[in-house]
């Protein structure tokens, strides 16, 4: 199957959207499928506001549509709310083609930790844009029955996996001997990393990633260790080198980075928020509670064998087949229902890969 995947997250941007689909490609290929990215580098972009190093692009309907029919794919899937997707979303209902889409971004706690938006209106814009669509893919059951609760439906499962061969326990020690208390991702106000950086806890601090609070959050944490990015084997050694994982964030939904850091053996402190509680066992794999210190220093204790022995159940093998079964099951359903489905589009005739 030759599938279109229309995103406004795309290389060099470095999170968990551009991740996921980048492996995704990976393992698509190698059941016999393909993974057509339509992405920012195909339009003229300017900054995004408060992320400038994310580049926004400028709508240009017609060279989209010109582009997605030229890509000649079997179906589409749609990763983002922005212009890039809706483009996507517009050609697909002005030709009456099905598509899938996924909802990967909570926009709602990102608007209002910047700009006075009621968090109403931010999923207003994001259930007009999935309603359209012929299936939703959601990373886990707390965000699916969030989104169900606000009026989203359509939802399919879609999890994701980790890398047990690049992430995995090793004896290196680059912070010292600790104990180390690491966190990786995004190193934005959304993220909520102050609240671990705030935290009186022994040993050594380290924040992996860049973004557009790093300036402001070194300045007023010196003496904590801020690597910058990391990517491949360097950030596999900051994971390993890690005591504790913590993931202060409560607006992710997913956290493939916890999943790193459980497959390098290393337990989990986070809130109990969509996301570390569909993911961490509590008291095996990492500890979840409101009180972020005393979870830390519980995790301390965690064995942490039984840590990456949790993280082996996610594979990108398992998650890409659940992308096209999805896919096909979304669109099977479309037909039954006499939705928009376009008789010369070849996903009407949707087939296994």
């Amino acid at each position: 199957m030759r599938i279109l995947l229309a995103t406004d997250a795309w290389a060099p941007q470095i999170n968990g959207v551009v991740r996921t689909y980048q492996r995704l490609a990976v393992e698509l290929q190698a059941i016999g499928s393909e993974l057509v990215v339509l992405g920012p580098e195909n339009f003229r972009c300017i900054p995004c506001p408060s992320y400038p190093e994310i580049g926004l692009a400028i709508p240009d309907q017609k060279h989209c549509s010109r582009l997605i029919d030229e890509a000649k794919v079997d179906a589409i899937h749609i990763a983002t709310e922005g212009p890039v997707g809706w483009m996507a979303r517009s050609h697909c209902l002005r030709r009456r083609l099905p598509f899938t889409s996924s909802f990967h971004t909570r926009f709602a706690d990102y608007v209002s930790a910047r700009w006075p938006v009621p968090e109403s209106w931010v999923y207003a814009f994001q259930r007009r844009f999935h309603a359209k669509s012929a299936g939703v893919m959601v990373a886990t059951e707390s965000l699916a029955s969030d989104l169900r609760r606000r009026g989203f439906d359509r939802l399919l499962p879609w999890t994701r996996g980790v890398d047990t061969e690049l992430f995995r326990p090793d004896t290196v020690r680059l912070f010292g001997q600790g104990p180390v208390f690491l966190y990786a991702g995004r190193v934005a106000v959304e993220k909520n990393i102050e609240a671990f950086l705030s935290l009186d806890l022994p040993g050594v601090k380290v924040v992996v990633g860049d973004g557009p609070q790093l300036a402001e959050l070194e300045a007023r944490y010196p003496t904590a260790i801020f690597t910058g990015v990391r990517e491949g084997r360097d950030l596999a050694q900051c994971y390993a080198s890690a005591d504790v994982f913590v993931f202060p964030s409560r607006t992710d939904t997913f956290g493939m980075v916890m999943l790193e850091a459980m497959a390098s053996g290393v337990p989990v402190a986070a809130f109990p928020a969509i996301g570390p509680k569909d993911l961490v066992t509590p008291n095996i794999s990492g500890v979840l509670s409101e009180d972020l210190r005393g979870a830390v220093l519980a995790a301390l204790s965690l064995n942490r064998e039984r840590v990456r022995e949790q993280a082996m159940a996610f594979t990108w093998q398992t998650a890409a087949g659940i992308f096209l079964s999805n896919i096909e099951s979304a669109l099977a359903q479309a037909r039954q229902r006499g939705d928009v489905v376009a008789r010369d589009f070849p996903i009407a005739r949707a087939r296994s890969a």
